[in-house]
């Protein structure tokens, strides 16, 4: 490439990134308007219909086309615009928690995905390639993108893309794998006082494999967890409990390999728990496993430079494999390179609390959701107009680049 192509690719880019803020700053009272309405009208899992219908009706407005209760769920969509390759996914969650209303900011994040989709369709060229807004209910409890990977609606997807709003900013962040386990451990009752002998205490068992859990995390790796409550621990003191049980979550942050070797030293607990007792276990594993974070250094590379573009300093010193979480982001992450970026919204208030939900509809969640949206459609440019970048970021994920 000569002198001048280089120079005018990179007028011509600096032009579209101009073009993106000046979007994104015409779009962002709406989008202030629409994370408010959502604060103040909170859906939880798989019931997000309001939530979903407005989201769906801004980005039909904006040109996308759009088709509703995907993969068998109501409130999931899928949007798109433009056609052909590259194909980014930005996803957008919408669901609420009991109780606490948006206390994990998802009345930012969705805002923040449709809104970074519509400035991007209002500045690129439709031959850029396709621009795909995935609206994916019940993160908190369902896996909504679960069922979106099992559907094969990531199947042509080059990389996907969200931000999350948080304390602090930060590009890379991890999640630990998880696998829930439920517990039902049956005995025989009896007469606690006048014929123990005769029962066969099922809340033995449940404490046992509390007991056993215990004495092995001196041997566990120190990315994980391994946390429980019992859910039924009898009627009444003086009755031999037949029934008891117990939900579990256990959690690495290894591969699926280390989380299925994990998962197998607890049920070993639970076996041995039932021998000792004399007990019977019936072991339910719920469906829904969600995948460690494979975190794409590449991807997250592309995003951080369109935070120094903005000016904006990344949090330092802060390792991002601390403070885990669990989520099925990490499921698709195990499919197609993605990242997950936190967006500051104000230190000290940290998610899944009253004050953070709160927050959200402050100045601070407003320029948090004004940062998330130029961020991404930023990020989503640069992968689709440097092809040089994309290769980067798929030769990462197929284990031939830079290290994860």
């Amino acid at each position: 490439m000569m002198k001048s192509d280089r120079a005018s690719q990179g007028s011509s880019r600096d032009d579209l990134r101009s073009r993106i803020l000046q979007e994104a700053e015409r779009l962002e009272e709406r989008l202030i308007s629409m994370s408010d309405a959502f604060y103040r009208h909170p859906e939880t899992a798989f019931n997000e219909h309001e939530t979903s219908a407005a989201l769906q009706r801004f980005l039909t407005e904006c040109g996308f086309t759009v088709e509703k209760g995907i993969a068998g769920l109501e409130t999931a969509f899928r949007a798109t615009w433009g056609g052909g390759k590259p194909l980014v996914a930005l996803l957008a969650e919408m669901d609420a928690l009991p109780g606490i209303g948006h206390g994990c900011g998802h009345n930012l994040i969705g805002p923040a995905a449709a809104g970074a989709a519509a400035v991007l369709s209002k500045v690129l060229p439709e031959s850029a390639g396709t621009v795909l807004v995935l609206g994916t209910p019940a993160e908190e409890d369902g896996g909504g993108k679960i069922a979106l990977l099992n559907a094969g609606l990531f199947r042509e997807v080059d990389c996907a893309m969200m931000v999350h709003p948080s304390s602090k900013r930060m590009v890379t962040k991890g999640f630990i794998g998880l696998v829930r386990i439920n517990l039902t451990f049956t005995g025989r009752s009896s007469h606690a006082s006048a014929y123990p002998e005769e029962g066969i205490n099922a809340l033995d068992g449940v404490i046992q494999t509390f007991n056993g859990v215990n004495a092995m995390r001196q041997q566990l790796e120190s990315d994980v967890r391994i946390h429980g409550i019992i859910t039924d621990g009898g009627r009444a003191p003086n009755i031999i409990p037949e029934r008891a049980s117990a939900t579990f979550y256990v959690r690495s942050a290894g591969g699926m390999k280390e989380l299925n070797a994990t998962k197998e030293r607890f049920l070993n607990c639970v076996r041995g728990a039932a021998l000792a007792t004399g007990c019977e276990v019936a072991i339910e594993e719920e469906e829904e496993v969600n995948a460690p974070m494979k975190v794409n250094r590449s991807l997250a590379g592309i995003f951080r430079e369109q935070l120094n573009y903005l000016g904006l300093e990344e949090e330092r010193n802060i390792p991002d494999d601390r403070n885990l979480g669990s989520s099925d982001i990490g499921n698709v992450s195990q499919l197609v390179p993605t990242i997950h970026p936190l967006v500051p919204m104000r230190r000290g208030v940290n998610i899944h609390t009253s004050e953070f939900a709160e927050a959200t509809i402050s100045d601070d969640g407003h320029r948090a959701l004004s940062e998330g949206v130029k961020c991404l459609a930023l990020a989503t440019l640069e992968v689709m107009t440097n092809p040089v970048a994309l290769d980067a970021v798929k030769e990462e994920f197929a284990g031939r680049g830079a290290t994860t």
